[in-house]
């Protein structure tokens, strides 16, 4: 039975029609068609539902100082094609097991005049199709550099973009909106004005790329397996609509350098007619290796406060003394430098958010700024770098560690490396095996800065292996890495779930920094999260930032009601209540809603979504009954309407409904919210207003 099942899945998933390739999901949803060119110019196109969404669009690599390029003058030497269905269970996530089943086609190609060998990997599944580059070991192509990839994703119209701009060193941008022929003249003022972006084409955009036709399909490109590869943009021909890849360049120029065997990270299309299924899709992390480390009991779910937020908004500082530099000091004689009075990560106030923490169930702590070297950084001195190991004298290391253990509280740790990659490489095992001997489990890390000692992209090939390195050692060690400044994610954390975290996208920070556009929250769930989990600092309850540091004139762009449903619509298995105690102990029935939520699911509901304008999520806590539902809203107040449904059929639940006001607004009155309690079972229904810039949680508990 079985050989005859797979016989007759090969007959309806494959056929050849001349030189034709085609190429069926498991139902059927998508076809994909794979061609040679008459130069021999491999290409490729994909359907969705019997509508094209991706034209006929060219595959291949230019190489560098090489006569003949991987482009063209190619014929088809074999053609593989096999199906796999397994289910497999995620250590943590958005639901307790992952069904990974596709179709694939695997292409051999030969270039005659190079005596040269390829094969381009297709995996079509019922959420999207992945495609990468393998280079077999051959006589002839064994070591060489890659001057470009040419991989094409050729539109079929002028789609609606959620984008941000291409750049090699920050992906911290507010999404924009706008037709795909709009974006030379959109992008045009970020490009000039950014001096972080280092010689990059102003159609460049980044991914995770999300798209919408005018008939309501949802597009979205982006890549999985980023390793020991350049991190892809994407170029736009807004002639044609067609974007190309665009691969980061290393100090030199080079996009990448290359041993076979090897092959390249999957290049993702995943395309639907529902936006919740965009949301809730796992290509990207079937797209990924098992997990290759095998004791994983180490790696928990973390809920945490912080020494951070007061020094992102500028009310006290990172470094412990304003005399530069230090250097010239010397560690001993550090004491006789004058204490700046606004060392944040003292002491007192490191006990206080231990206690904070331990008084309302939180997991850890985060400290930043309790290791010397911040005033050299802040006063630009390129040359000093941090050491990891040597703390302020007003931060006690060891007799924190006792407090905090004593409380049944964990601290995290935190690696501002400055870009000095090389530095931090060197003191990794020390600085990780002083936070084992110490009582540390888990790590921020940062790059904030030129990448040294050689001016690296932050997003080059040579700075994603440090990345992955980074990753591998603290599993040495079992720590788990929240990286900050680092790559996007495209679902490694599969393959090392120690990875419990990632910035890589426009986080909270910067609504002390100016602001952030009300509807983002709208967008990443679309874009940065389709790779893994984002370490958004949520939680923020005061939003006039000068209350906090009067010098300061940010404003939150949200509601309290917005903040909270952020833990469950931004999913990550690392949450952070990023406000100061003394906010939350203001608004303490807001904050029950925090002390409750879970950070690791069972099950998760995509209820209602659309790009830019709402999102709202169910989940359900992982070994309880209980669930947790948040929505997120754009800038136009709306209704929600959802109904109880997820709910086990037969019980009773409690629900708290935490909501906007009336007369909510992210601008004007974001601290306006109201509380209920309601009944509730599978067959309740419920309309729910969100302000704008707000939104609404729900506790929904079920009765005992």
């Amino acid at each position: 039975m079985k050989n005859l099942f797979f016989a007759s899945l090969i007959l309806f998933a494959f056929s050849t029609v001349a030189k034709a390739q085609q190429l069926k999901s498991p139902e059927g949803k998508f076809v994909m068609e794979f061609s040679l060119q008459n130069d021999g110019t491999p290409v490729y196109n994909l359907k969705y539902k019997n509508k094209e969404v991706i034209k006929t669009s060219k595959l291949g690599l230019e190489l560098k100082d090489d006569k003949k390029s991987l482009l063209n003058d190619f014929t088809i030497a074999d053609t593989k094609t096999s199906t796999f269905d397994e289910t497999w269970k995620p250590v943590w996530g958005e639901v307790d097991h992952i069904r990974n089943h596709y179709n694939e086609l695997a292409v051999t190609l030969n270039q005659k005049s190079t005596d040269r060998q390829i094969v381009i990997r297709f995996r079509l599944f019922d959420d999207g199709l992945g495609f990468r580059y393998e280079f077999p070991a051959q006589k002839n192509l064994t070591y060489f550099v890659i001057k470009e990839e040419r991989s094409q994703f050729a539109m079929t119209g002028d789609h609606t973009a959620f984008w941000i701009p291409g750049d090699y060193d920050t992906q911290e941008y507010d999404y924009t909106k706008s037709k795909l022929s709009e974006i030379r003249g959109l992008s045009q003022k970020a490009y000039t004005a950014n001096v972080s972006q280092k010689s990059f084409s102003p159609t460049g955009v980044q991914t995770s790329l999300m798209l919408k036709t005018a008939d309501g399909i949802y597009i979205n490109l982006h890549e999985a397996a980023l390793i020991d590869y350049s991190c892809m943009h994407l170029n736009l021909d807004d002639k044609n609509f067609v974007f190309e890849s665009w691969l980061t360049p290393d100090a030199k120029g080079d996009k990448g350098h290359m041993q076979a065997p090897n092959h390249s990270p999957w290049r993702t299309i995943m395309v639907s007619d529902d936006a919740r299924e965009i949301l809730a899709s796992k290509m990207t992390y079937n797209l990924n290796d098992p997990s290759k480390i095998d004791d994983t009991s180490w790696i928990k779910p973390v809920k945490y406060v912080g020494v951070w937020w007061e020094m992102i908004t500028g009310k006290s500082s990172w470094s412990y003394t304003n005399d530069f530099p230090t250097v010239q000091l010397g560690v001993s004689d550090f004491s006789k430098a004058k204490p700046n009075g606004t060392h944040g990560a003292n002491n007192a106030n490191v006990k206080k958010y231990i206690d904070f923490a331990a008084a309302n169930g939180f997991d850890a702590v985060l400290v930043e700024g309790w290791n010397q070297g911040w005033e050299d950084w802040f006063g630009h001195s390129k040359d000093y770098v941090f050491d990891f190991l040597t703390p302020y004298p007003d931060f006690d290391v060891k007799g924190l560690h006792e407090y905090a253990k004593s409380k049944g509280v964990k601290i995290i740790m935190h690696h501002e490396t400055s870009g000095s990659v090389r530095n931090y490489e060197r003191h990794m095992d020390k600085a990780y095996q002083f936070m084992k001997d110490n009582g540390y489990d888990a790590v921020k890390s940062g790059y904030v800065g030129d990448i040294l000692p050689r001016g690296e992209n932050h997003y080059s090939q040579w700075i994603v292996n440090h990345y992955q390195y980074a990753i591998e050692k603290a599993a040495d060690y079992k720590i788990m890495v929240n990286a900050h400044e680092a790559v996007r994610p495209t679902g490694i954390a599969r393959t090392y779930p120690n990875l419990i975290g990632n910035e890589a996208a426009r986080g909270t920070e910067y609504q002390a920094f100016g602001g952030s556009k009300p509807n983002h929250v709208t967008v990443l769930p679309f874009t940065r999260l389709i790779g893994g989990p984002m370490d958004y600092t949520p939680g923020i309850f005061e939003m006039d930032i000068s209350k906090m540091s009067p010098d300061n004139k940010s404003h939150v762009n949200s509601t309290i009601c917005n903040q909270l449903a952020l833990y469950v619509t931004m999913y990550s298995p690392l949450q952070m209540a990023a406000d100061t105690p003394e906010n939350y102990n203001r608004f303490p029935d807001a904050f029950q809603f925090i002390k409750d939520v879970a950070v690791d699911w069972s099950e998760s509901k995509y209820i209602e979504a659309e790009p830019g304008d709402f999102i709202t999520v169910a989940r359900k806590a992982k070994g309880t009954n209980n669930w947790f539902v948040g929505n997120v809203n754009g800038e136009t107040p709306r209704t929600s309407n959802i109904d109880f449904s997820f709910l086990e059929k037969g019980k009773k639940y409690t629900a708290t409904i935490y909501a906007d006001a009336k007369d909510a607004h992210y601008k004007t009155n974001p601290q306006a919210y109201t509380i209920k309690k309601i009944a509730v079972t599978s067959k309740s229904k419920l309309s729910q207003f969100s302000a704008p810039g707000g939104g609404y949680a729900i506790s929904i508990i079920e009765n005992k």
